[in-house]
């Protein structure tokens, strides 16, 4: 008997977890426990996940860099990579704006939700704007500066730091490029084995991907506020989600069918189980190791592009949360009763462009940095407590934006360099 396709058995375990979480939490001993007999294993399965990142991205990029047969390949890809990853940012930024001015969420909020949510999530509130004043008198280039780490085996002991690895790592490519081929030929072929062990240890782990989701959603439920806190924010989560849906079932659909010929269905039907696990982690780096599989297997982008472009756009891009932060800081100053002018959206345009790139690819860590989008526009920081009581599920949708537009650059980008073919029958029957 036929296996039930990946995507599936997600989805199963999405709508079981959800139903279980419900389920316990109307007994009075329910929501302890799933918290202690249950989330574990999503915790687990999400660990196992960030375990592989940073080798993943370590043997892949390697890979894909070094297989350049020189300089000026590289040249070419990471300027088309980034090139295409700041458009897609700013037209997320963009349509946000739009749907909030549209929409206008913030009218709707009540003055007594507002005092029930400060005083619920104002401890919240503080810890994130304290970690956000801790960087905000930091130099100009201190950014650039964090890029470059002082020791790699350092940098490496943490996912948050992905982007000194990535820096390490191309610059490590680019030496093996340089060096003669006789003797990078050894190491070219070690870090191919090792992107081999890492890929079947994804498939290893995505065994388990239905009881991980199961228990992720299951304790979320448990975890919720109460109803009426969700309905005094409906609008607000209503405003975001139209967003994010017009990226993820318009924008992206557009831009690979008309740049790289991909059908609307064979796009969706490749990255479906990918979506369906960013949903249920909230995390590109987790998610990243299915995102590149589904990329190349399923839809047919070469290894040399996807193994540069995926782990680069996990660090760098991240339109869910662009859009979420331009929407989110809108939403909070009219929820105070400021208006947002032209200039200060221009603002939030610019500041939430570079917020996402140094957004970290974890979960909830576009609370921190909208901290920073709020304050270039002089709104109160403190009411960012105002959304967090729905900001995980919201975290869920965004986070699934953001690995269909990494995805979506690394077909266009693919496409253009003659890196992208028809994917092999067997991987178009896994999906039926």
């Amino acid at each position: 008997m036929k296996r039930l396709a990946l995507h599936w058995q997600i989805l199963i375990g999405m709508v079981a977890g959800i139903a279980a979480g419900y389920l316990l939490s109307s007994f009075t001993w329910g929501g302890r426990f799933v918290i202690d007999w249950v989330k574990p294993f999503g915790t687990i399965f999400i660990n196992l996940l960030k375990l592989i990142a940073i080798p993943l991205i370590v043997s892949s990029l390697i890979k894909g860099v070094s297989d350049l047969q020189d300089i000026r390949q590289l040249s070419r890809l990471g300027t088309r990579t980034i090139g295409m990853y700041l458009i897609t940012t700013i037209v997320a930024i963009t349509i946000g704006l739009l749907v909030v001015n549209l929409i206008n969420p913030g009218s709707f909020i009540q003055e007594s939700t507002r005092t029930e949510l400060m005083g619920s999530f104002g401890a919240n509130a503080d810890q994130s704007m304290s970690a956000a004043a801790a960087s905000k008198n930091r130099g100009p280039l201190t950014a650039l500066v964090e890029v470059v780490p002082d020791n790699i085996i350092g940098a490496a002991g943490s996912n948050g730091n992905m982007l000194q690895v990535i820096f390490f790592v191309v610059f490590f490519g680019i030496g093996l490029i340089l060096i003669d081929t006789e003797k990078a030929e050894p190491v070219k072929r070690f870090f191919d084995g090792v992107n081999e062990v890492i890929l079947k240890m994804i498939d290893l782990i995505m065994l388990i991907a239905p009881i991980g989701v199961f228990a992720l959603l299951a304790a979320l439920v448990a975890e919720s506020p109460s109803p009426d806190i969700f309905k005094a924010l409906g609008v607000y989560a209503l405003t975001v989600l139209i967003g994010l849906a017009a990226l993820i079932f318009l924008f992206y659909p557009t831009l690979v069918r008309l740049f790289a010929g991909v059908s609307y269905g064979r796009f969706f039907q490749g990255m479906g189980p990918a979506q369906l696990l960013a949903f249920s982690t909230s995390s590109s780096a987790a998610t990243l190791p299915v995102t590149m599989e589904r990329v190349e297997e399923h839809i047919g982008v070469e290894k040399e592009i996807t193994s540069f472009v995926l782990p680069v756009g996990a660090t760098i891009n991240m339109d869910g949360t662009s859009l979420y932060q331009a929407v989110a800081a809108v939403f909070i100053s009219q929820a105070f009763g400021d208006d947002v002018t032209i200039m200060e959206q221009l603002t939030i345009v610019l500041t939430a462009l570079l917020a996402s790139i140094g957004t970290a690819a974890v979960p909830g860590a576009g609370i921190l940095m909208l901290v920073i989008v709020l304050e270039s526009i002089g709104v109160n920081p403190a009411g960012i407590a105002l959304i967090l009581a729905i900001d995980r599920p919201l975290d869920m949708c965004r986070t699934v934006v953001n690995i269909t537009s990494d995805a979506t650059v690394a077909i266009i980008v693919g496409k253009s360099l003659g890196k992208l073919t028809q994917p092999h029958p067997k991987n178009w029957d896994d999906n039926l």
